[in-house]
């Protein structure tokens, strides 16, 4: 590897005209006094936001235009803040944390509880470790965690150091704190690249700026994506301190003598195992990345022997501890390893039925994608300096993924994630790199540039929050089941959008009916009773049956187009009408039934209740 830097810190700066001299002071107060005026308007705009009027494009709906006003002025003072020729670290970081905030704390501050469903799910997962204290029995499709437990026992470690019953707080908050704790390996990476602070924080904010994919959330992805990004930024940076430079650190490829030392290479260690055991995908990812980084001769050296260990804990942990899951699943990962093209095309498709707003949201993050993707690719065209460096080898990285599984329609998603580190370093050169004084326009557009691809992340991070966001009437609702079922008891629900609908998912049975096979699923829609009715007088359910409608999963169904739009109002009138059916917790946002099956009357036939 090579250095990205574009400059010397140093030399980042010619000889100023006077009228540049002139406008440094006023472009200096300017990015001072937008900061502290963004996050002002950022937090008056939470005050009085109505959740209950969100529409086809979630939050963005009801946000003020306060809200969008703090984000116009981060992007602007934030891209004159690096109209400087040494902009101060702390105002940068500054910038960057209140994006951060502005874009994941806002959900932590205006919701009663965790956005989506899958957080609640994991919850479900460590509530159930922790009861068990270790591995969870009769856990049926939830088994999976069982066999990559590391982000669960970790949260289950934290619960018994700290004495708290329930990682609900962390869930809350994990969002913003997950996007927190990146920003050390970002800025590592970074700092990898390039002397120059205006490429370091640009890249991070650019990161920030782009991230819509929405996987951290608290889940063991996001987790094993900190791990990931904080093994290849010590792997990077392993790469750069092994070739002396008279400015500095870079990348220039390891010397003959760039081996690990002890301490740093037992941490990378420990950090690999901690994904091995953690998630299923992340594993390849970083497998796929330290073999790209390993081509050049010049830097085996320092890859080799983290790619080997990376190697031995994955294939280990797969023949051990997951050996279910990988071999239930062989046939169908050789398979799609036979059909490239359908892997890439398979988060592509699917949009007919949604909501004509989703389709909109839907075809905005492709090009959201596709505009950072064509800003690196640009950057490497532009300055071959840059090709010289590891960059390329990590925007490539996640392209073998990419080709070898769909992994259920998101590996596309998911490749974006893994490429967008590089990506986000290479847009920043072109954005904020070049020698100053720049041309004039070149602010402007930076800073269009910037709020084109904000908007961009919104509409991709709030766009379904009408069925991502859950009211304390939905929670209660689902309280009421966990606390009252009996062992055995079966919840069955629409959708699987419920805020912790996998409650004690090792004792009760758990039916949606949007999981149903196609014909049973025009059955339900055509006459739900029936269908219902038969799915909650199952034999096998050794207790109570309840039915749960919320308003989240009608938003689900009417934004995903999945079920029509109007399928739970169908399930819930047919349902009201019977006898059969009990409703033990009534609100505007859920509704709980409790199924009453026939009385058995003397002689064996059944007779009603």
């Amino acid at each position: 590897m090579t250095g990205a830097r574009t400059a010397r810190p140093d030399q980042a700066t010619g000889p100023a005209d006077p009228p540049a001299a002139q406008r440094a002071p006023r472009t200096r107060w300017a990015a001072y006094g937008a900061l502290p005026l963004a996050v002002a308007l950022w937090l008056l705009a939470l005050r009085g936001v109505r959740l209950d009027r969100m529409g086809d494009l979630g939050l963005l709906q009801v946000l003020p235009p306060a809200y969008w006003a703090a984000l116009a002025l981060l992007a602007a003072g934030f891209v004159l803040l690096l109209r400087l020729p040494r902009p101060p670290a702390a105002l940068a970081a500054g910038y960057v944390l209140a994006l951060i905030a502005a874009v994941h704390a806002t959900p932590s501050l205006l919701y009663p509880g965790p956005r989506y469903a899958w957080s609640w799910k994991h919850l479900a997962v460590v509530d159930a470790m922790l009861r068990h204290d270790g591995t969870v029995p009769h856990a049926d499709g939830l088994d999976i965690y069982n066999q990559w437990p590391g982000f669960f026992q970790l949260n289950v470690l934290l619960l018994r150091a700290t004495g708290l019953h329930s990682a609900l707080g962390l869930a809350d908050w994990y969002e913003p704190l997950a996007n927190l704790l990146l920003l050390g390996p970002l800025l590592l990476l970074f700092a990898a690249l390039t002397r120059d602070p205006r490429l370091i924080w640009g890249g991070a904010f650019l990161y920030y700026a782009t991230s819509w994919v929405g996987q951290d959330y608290y889940s063991p992805q996001a987790f094993a994506y900190l791990l990931y990004l904080l093994v290849i930024a010590l792997v990077v940076r392993r790469l750069a301190a092994s070739t002396p430079s008279p400015d500095g650190p870079s990348p220039n490829g390891p010397s003959p003598g760039g081996r690990w030392r002890v301490g740093p290479f037992l941490l990378v260690l420990v950090l690999t195992a901690a994904v091995a055991t953690s998630h299923q995908l992340t594993p390849l990812m970083l497998i796929s990345t330290l073999l790209l980084l390993a081509l050049p001769r010049r830097n085996r050296r320092t890859v080799l022997p983290v790619l080997a260990a990376a190697v031995a804990t994955t294939v280990l942990w797969d023949a051990t501890v997951a050996r279910r899951y990988v071999a239930a699943n062989l046939g169908d990962l050789t398979a799609a390893l036979l059909s490239p093209d359908r892997n890439v095309l398979s988060g592509v498709a699917g949009l007919g039925a949604a909501a004509p707003g989703q389709v909109l949201v839907a075809w905005t993050d492709r090009a959201t994608a596709a505009a950072v993707l064509l800003l690196a690719l640009t950057a490497l065209l532009v300055d071959r300096r840059l090709r010289r460096t590891g960059l390329p080898m990590l925007l490539a990285a996640p392209l073998p993924l990419l080709l070898a599984n769909p992994y259920g329609g998101e590996m596309i998603f998911r490749a974006y994630l893994f490429a967008l580190p590089a990506a986000a370093f290479l847009g920043a050169t072109l954005l904020f790199g070049g020698r100053t004084p720049r041309p004039p326009w070149r602010t402007p557009a930076a800073c269009a540039a910037v709020l084109v691809l904000l908007t961009g992340l919104l509409l991709g991070n709030y766009s379904k929050e009408a069925m991502n966001w859950f009211s304390t009437q939905e929670i209660a609702a689902v309280d009421y089941v966990a606390a009252t079922a009996p062992p055995g008891s079966r919840l069955v629900s629409v959708t699987a959008d419920l805020p912790g609908g996998e409650r004690r998912y090792d004792q009760l049975e758990r039916t949606v009916l949007g999981q149903l096979t196609a014909d049973d699923q025009r059955r339900l829609v055509t006459d739900p009773l029936p269908v219902v009715q038969q799915l909650m007088d199952d034999p096998r359910t050794t207790g109570p049956s309840y039915l749960i409608l919320t308003r989240a999963q009608a938003a689900e169904c009417r934004l995903t187009g999945r079920l029509p739009a109007d399928t739970v109002d169908l399930v819930h009138a047919a349902v009201a009408g019977s006898p059969r059916f009990q409703a033990v917790f009534t609100t505007p946002d859920a509704v709980v039934y409790r199924y009453l099956p026939p009385v058995a009357a003397p002689g064996g036939r059944g007779g009603a209740r």
